[in-house]
C-alpha cells in the first residue's frame, strides 16, 4: 500500500515534489503552489528490471527502464538513469496501482488513474 514520504527532497528550480512509495511502486508528483499537478513519474517493479512511466503536462508520456547503476565490476555504484525499454503494459499496472493507492491523497490518486487509463502505446 502506497504511503507518502513526509520530507521528500525538494530540488531548487523544480516544482514542489511529493513522493509516495511501497514495495512495488515509487510515485513522484510535481505540483504548483496551487496544487495543480504538472507531472508525475510512476516507477514500478522495483529492483532489477524496474521501469518508469512519466507524464508531463508539457510533454506527454515517456516509458523507460531504470538502469540502477549496479553490476559494474571494479566500479562503485553509479547514479540510476532512465534508458529505452520496451512497451508499457498498461492494464496490469493500472490495476496494481488502483489496489495500492486507495490510502493516498484522493486528488493525486484520481489524477494518476485517469492518466494511466488514457495512456496509449502510441504515446511513447
Amino acid at each position: 500500500m502506497l504511503t507518502e514520504l513526509k520530507n521528500a527532497r525538494q530540488v531548487d528550480g523544480e516544482p514542489f515534489r511529493r513522493w509516495f512509495t511501497d514495495e512495488y511502486f515509487d510515485l513522484i508528483v510535481w505540483q504548483t503552489p496551487e496544487n495543480t499537478i504538472l507531472g508525475f513519474q510512476l516507477c514500478y517493479d522495483k529492483g532489477p528490471g524496474e521501469k518508469a512511466l512519466t507524464w508531463q503536462q508539457t510533454g506527454g508520456y515517456t516509458h523507460k527502464g531504470v538502469d540502477d547503476g549496479e553490476g559494474r565490476e571494479r566500479y562503485h555504484k553509479m547514479t540510476p538513469i532512465l534508458i529505452p525499454d520496451g512497451s508499457f503494459e498498461r492494464d496490469p499496472i493500472l490495476q496494481h496501482f488502483f489496489d495500492a493507492s486507495y490510502t493516498i491523497d484522493p486528488i493525486v490518486r484520481a489524477f494518476v488513474i485517469e492518466r494511466l487509463s488514457d495512456y496509449s502505446s502510441r504515446e511513447t
